[in-house]
């Protein structure tokens, strides 16, 4: 069984809503800090502010990056990716050009996923590829977690959690089968009990992304406490 600091430290403590505020970017890096979350997962304008609210903590800052809908040119996800680098950002998540994917331009995700790994890794920083899993087909998947295995992200992620599903148990045994050992699988999107959490980790996930973090720890200090 997966020792409780461990578990939280899967977890990427998420607030990506249009109208969170400083108040609860300060709320939500107080929060990961004190139950030992692994990251800040927000978008990339409030990068610098949650870098000062966690500058005495090992608590990462993570920006999304073309996020949610992944609609933006190569280029502009590059330039996204540095501005967050140089705001303090330790992780980057990035959503691929889903059109291109659909379209059968496995060349594009490619490029796409070089150029912004590299961007990510020349900065020192961790590199996540969410693909979207819900507007995807199994071989679209496996194209991309095989694309993964090649330019060497640091995670493939399921899911914005803004999209029409989140992360599913098959998904992520499927992308785990995919990338092996070579790359992380991150499961996001629906993850709001102890029960799915330990399903996704069960299933591959080294990381967890959920707004739901603190009920899925006070679930397994409350399991550990009956036991």
């Amino acid at each position: 069984m997966i020792k409780l600091k461990d578990l939280a430290n899967m977890v990427d403590h998420t607030l990506l809503k249009a109208d969170a505020t400083k108040s609860g970017f300060e709320q939500l890096c107080k929060e990961a800090n004190d139950f030992g979350f692994k990251m800040v997962a927000i978008n990339s304008y409030p990068v610098a502010l949650c870098r000062d609210f966690l500058k005495d903590s090992e608590v990462h800052v993570g920006a999304a990056i073309g996020f949610p809908l992944g609609q933006t040119t190569i280029e502009a996800k590059v330039f996204e990716v540095k501005d967050a680098i140089k705001n303090g950002a330790d992780e980057i998540d990035y959503v691929i050009n889903i059109g291109k994917l659909k379209e059968g331009d496995i060349e594009y995700i490619r490029e796409e996923m070089q150029a912004i790994v590299n961007a990510a890794h020349e900065g020192g920083i961790i590199s996540k590829v969410i693909l979207e899993n819900c507007y995807l087909t199994d071989e679209e998947k496996v194209a991309v977690c095989e694309i993964a295995k090649e330019v060497k992200p640091d995670f493939v992620k399921t899911s914005t959690g803004f999209g029409t599903g989140g992360a599913t148990v098959e998904d992520v045994a499927l992308m785990k089968k995919v990338v092996g050992d070579e790359v992380k699988v991150k499961a996001a999107g629906g993850i709001r009990d102890l029960a799915t959490a330990l399903k996704m980790v069960e299933a591959g996930a080294e990381r967890l992304g959920t707004s739901s973090g603190i009920k899925i720890v006070e679930e397994y200090k409350k399991l550990q406490g009956a036991g």
